[in-house]
């Protein structure tokens, strides 16, 4: 695995998420109160940006069709995507904020 620093802990506030490109996919960060978890981006229903999405209950809502994915792992919550969206870890290192790529 490649560890791949995308930002500073502080660029993404509480409550709050950023996309990020790495290493050729889209990767949406967020920030649960000062807890970070990292999913792709793109919903595979169709195409959403899961970053523009509501957080809600360490889950996250796609603003496009409403589908919902579980931020820790990726797994949906609904049955409108009909798959899950791939979850990375996240490594923090003082203030910079990294993510696991295989």
């Amino acid at each position: 695995m490649a560890l791949h620093r995308i930002a500073a802990t502080t660029d993404i506030p509480s409550g709050e998420a950023r996309a990020f490109g790495v290493a050729g996919r889209r990767i949406a960060v967020f920030n649960i109160g000062g807890k970070f978890q990292a999913i792709d981006d793109t919903c595979p229903h169709d195409g959403g940006p899961l970053s523009e999405g509501m957080m809600e209950d360490d889950c996250v809502t796609c603003p496009w069709h409403g589908a919902t994915f579980e931020l820790c792992t990726g797994k949906e919550q609904t049955s409108l995507a009909g798959e899950d969206v791939r979850s990375y870890d996240v490594v923090i290192e003082g203030e910079d904020l990294s993510v696991e790529i295989e």
